[in-house]
C-alpha cells in the first residue's frame, strides 16, 4: 500500500505542525532543517562563526602578556588544565543546549524556568560588551585610515608632542670622574665637558613614546578623568558609525549572510599573524623577545603561586566567550544531529593554539623594539590598550615600508573585532526572534539595523574625550562578575536541578548513544570541578576588588558607583524573575518552586520529528496543547 508523506512528520523541518502559518520565512532557504528559524548553509559556516567569535581582540593583546607575566612556557601547563577542566566543559554545554532546543540564550531556559532571569543576564551584558567593543574597533578603524600616510603620525614627536616624548630614553644624570675624583652631575654638565657616564650610574628622565602621546592626545583627545566628559570626537564618532553601518551590512539576512563574511573575517586574520610572524623572526632582537615570551626565561617555580592558576582559569574563561549567550544563539541555528561534540573540541583547541601563536608574533616585533630603543624587553611589553595602540605601534614605526605593516596589523584588530561583534549582535537578533517570531520573519532588516542604530547612540559616550574611562569601567565591570555569576548559575542550574544525566540523554538523543567511559570525564567536570572553579574564580574576583582606573588615573567615587549600578542591573533580573515565575505558579510555597525547577511543558527539540519518545508529551508552544499526531485510515506512518 502507498505511502503518504507528511510535512512535520517524515521529513525534518518543513513545517512544524499542520496549524502554522503557510508564510515563508524570507530568511530561511528551502534546504533547512528548520523552515521557521532556518539553519546554517553549511557547517563551516557555523564553525568559522564560532571560532570569529571565541577568537577576539584578548588573543592577541592580552594572552601573550600573561604568558610572559607568568612564568613564560611554563605558564602554558595550567591554561591547558584549565582548558581541559573549565573552558571545554562548558563551551560544550552551551553548544549542546543551543542545538537541542533550537532557541537562543533567553528562550532555551524552559529548561528551568525558576533560571531563566540568567538568560536575561546574559543578553544585558552581552548588549554593555556589544557598546563598547565596537568603539574599540572603530579606535582600530581611526589608526587604519591613519596608516595611509607615508609617515606614520606616530612614528616621532611631532608639532601635538610635549617636552616629555622621546622615541629614545634620556640621561637625566649620573656619576662621572673629573680630575680622579669620582661625582654625581646632571647630564647636560657632563656632555658639555665633554665627560662620559660611569656604567650602571645612569638615571633616566621619565620619558613617552610618541606613540603614547599621539594615542592620548591626538587619537583620543584624552581628558584628566570621568569627571570631564569634553566633546564628542568626531572622527572617532565617525569611525564608529562605520563599524555600525558595516555590522549592520553584515547582519541585514542573519546568519545567511554573516556566514558567508566570517570565511574572510575569521581566516584572513590568520594569514596576517603568519606574515608579522615571518617579518618580526627576520628582525635583530626577536630572539630577545620570544625568549622573553616562551623560551628560556620561563619560571616554573611560578606554578606555585595562585594567582598564575586565577589568570589561566579567567583567560580561559573570557576568551572562549562562554557565559555571554553566544554560543547558544550560534548553536541555535544547527541542524538537531549535528556533532556538537567534535566542533566544540574543534573551536576550543583553535581558539587556544590562536593564542599561542599571536604571541609569537607579537613578541619578536617587541623584542626588536627593545634592542633599536636600548631597553629590557620588560619595559616594553604591555597588554590590552597599551599593546594594540602604543606599544606595537610604536614598534611597527621603526621597521621599513611601516605604513604596509601598520596597515596589515590593524587590519587584524578590525577583522578580529568584527566577526566577535557579529556574533554579539547575532545573539540580540535571536532573541528577538524567539520571542516576536512572526516579527522577525517579516521585519529583520528593520529591526537589525534598528538595534544597531540604537546601540551606536548609546555608544557615543564612549568616543567623547573621556569616553576611554567608559569603555574601561564597562569592561572592568560588565564583562566580569555578571559573567561570572550567570556561568557559576548555568551550571548548576542544568547539572544539579534539571539533571546532568538527563542533560546527557539529551546529548545523545542528537550525536547517538555513547559508553559511560565517554561521559566519565565529563560527569567530573560538570558535577564538581567545573562549578568548583567558577566558583573559586568568582570568590577571588570579588576578596580581590579594587578600585577601577586607567593608567595612573584613579576613578572618582561616582564612577564607582555607576559601575555597580550596571553590574546590579545585569544581575537582577535573575531574582526577580525567579519571584516572578514562582508568584505565578499555582499550589504552596514548596509546590511552586517545585513546578518552578522543573522543564516547561513545551521544553524539548524544537522540531516534532526529532523529539522521539522522550518527548513525545511536549506541549506546541504556539497552540499551548500537546501534539498529537494525526492518523489517517489506512496509512501507515
Amino acid at each position: 500500500m502507498g505511502m503518504l508523506s507528511l510535512p512535520g512528520f517524515l521529513s525534518c523541518g518543513k513545517k512544524k505542525d499542520f496549524n502554522l502559518s503557510n508564510e515563508k520565512n524570507v530568511h530561511a532557504s528551502d534546504s533547512d532543517e528548520n523552515s521557521e528559524r532556518g539553519n546554517w548553509s553549511s557547517k563551516g559556516d557555523y564553525l568559522l562563526s564560532m571560532v570569529g567569535y571565541a577568537v577576539g581582540l584578548g588573543n592577541v593583546w592580552r594572552f601573550p602578556y600573561l604568558t610572559y607575566q607568568n612564568g613564560g612556557g611554563a605558564f602554558l601547563i595550567p591554561y591547558t588544565l584549565m582548558l581541559a577542566l573549565a573552558g571545554l566543559p562548558l563551551f560544550f554545554m552551551e553548544c549542546s543546549l543551543g542545538q537541542f532546543a533550537s532557541l537562543g540564550p533567553i528562550s532555551v531556559w524552559r529548561i528551568l524556568p525558576l533560571f531563566q532571569g540568567v538568560g536575561i543576564t546574559m543578553v544585558i551584558i552581552s548588549t554593555f560588551v556589544a557598546i563598547y567593543y565596537n568603539v574599540i574597533i572603530a579606535y582600530a578603524l581611526y589608526y587604519l585610515f591613519a596608516s595611509f600616510q607615508k609617515v606614520l603620525p606616530w612614528s616621532d614627536c611631532f608639532s601635538w608632542a610635549d617636552e616629555f616624548c622621546s622615541k629614545t630614553r634620556l640621561v637625566s644624570d649620573c656619576n662621572t670622574t673629573l680630575n680622579g675624583e669620582t661625582i654625581h652631575a646632571n647630564y647636560s654638565f657632563i656632555t658639555s665637558n665633554n665627560l662620559t657616564c660611569i656604567n650602571g650610574t645612569m638615571n633616566y628622565k621619565p620619558v613617552q613614546f610618541p606613540s603614547e602621546q599621539y594615542w592620548n592626545k591626538v587619537a583620543l583627545q584624552r581628558s584628566s578623568g570621568l569627571d570631564e566628559t569634553g566633546n564628542i570626537v568626531w572622527y572617532l564618532a565617525l569611525c564608529l558609525l562605520l563599524s555600525w553601518m558595516i555590522v549592520g551590512a553584515v547582519l541585514f539576512k542573519g546568519i545567511k549572510s554573516s556566514g558567508k563574511v566570517v570565511y574572510f573575517t575569521a581566516l584572513f586574520p590568520y594569514v596576517i599573524l603568519l606574515i608579522l610572524l615571518v617579518r618580526g623572526a627576520t628582525l635583530e632582537g626577536a630572539l630577545d623577545g620570544i625568549e622573553y615570551y616562551i623560551g628560556t626565561q620561563s619560571n616554573i617555580t611560578k606554578l606555585m603561586e595562585a594567582e598564575v592558576w586565577k589568570d589561566a582559569a579567567t583567560q580561559i574563561f573570557y576568551s572562549l566567550s562562554v557565559a555571554w549567550g553566544g554560543l547558544v544563539a550560534l548553536s541555535s541555528y544547527n541542524k538537531f544531529h549535528n556533532n556538537c561534540y567534535s566542533d566544540a573540541i574543534l573551536v576550543c583547541v583553535t581558539n587556544c593554539v590562536t593564542s599561542i601563536f599571536a604571541g609569537f608574533a607579537i613578541f619578536s616585533i617587541l623584542g626588536h623594539m627593545a634592542f633599536v630603543s636600548e631597553r629590557p624587553v620588560s619595559e616594553v611589553v604591555d597588554s590590552g590598550f597599551d599593546l594594540a595602540f602604543v606599544a606595537y605601534p610604536e614598534a611597527l614605526s621603526r621597521l621599513p615600508v611601516s605604513p604596509l605593516w601598520s596597515f596589515l596589523f590593524f587590519f587584524m584588530l578590525l577583522l578580529l573585532g568584527l566577526d566577535s561583534q557579529f556574533a554579539t549582535i547575532e545573539t540580540l537578533t535571536t532573541t528577538i526572534q524567539d520571542i516576536y517570531p512572526q516579527v522577525m520573519k517579516k521585519l529583520r532588516i528593520p529591526i537589525t539595523l534598528g538595534v544597531c542604530i540604537l546601540l551606536f547612540f548609546l555608544g557615543l559616550i564612549c568616543v567623547t574625550q573621556a569616553g576611554i574611562y567608559w569603555v574601561n569601567l564597562i569592561d572592568h565591570f560588565c564583562a566580569g562578575w555578571g559573567i561570572l555569576i550567570a556561568a557559576v548559575l548555568e551550571i548548576i542550574g542544568i547539572i544539579y536541578i534539571y539533571g546532568g544525566n538527563r542533560f546527557i540523554e539529551d546529548i545523545e538523543m542528537m550525536i547517538g548513544k555513547k559508553s559511560c567511559l565517554f561521559w566519565l570525564w565529563w560527569r567530573i567536570c560538570w558535577f564538581f570541578v567545573t562549578p568548583v572553579l567558577l566558583a573559586a574564580i568568582l570568590v577571588w574576583s570579588l576578596v580581590t576588588f579594587s578600585t577601577p582606573s586607567y593608567g595612573s588615573v584613579i576613578y572618582p567615587t561616582w564612577g564607582t558607583a555607576v559601575g555597580w549600578c550596571m553590574i546590579i542591573f545585569c544581575v537582577i533580573w535573575i531574582p526577580i524573575i525567579a519571584i516572578l515565575k514562582i508568584v505565578k505558579a499555582e499550589g504552596n510555597l514548596y509546590q511552586r518552586i517545585a513546578s518552578c525547577c522543573r522543564p516547561a511543558a513545551n521544553w524539548g527539540p524544537y522540531l516534532e520529528c526529532n523529539r522521539g519518545e522522550r518527548y513525545s508529551h511536549v506541549v506546541d508552544p504556539k497552540k499551548g496543547k500537546e501534539h498529537e499526531i494525526p492518523t489517517v485510515s489506512g496509512f501507515v506512518y
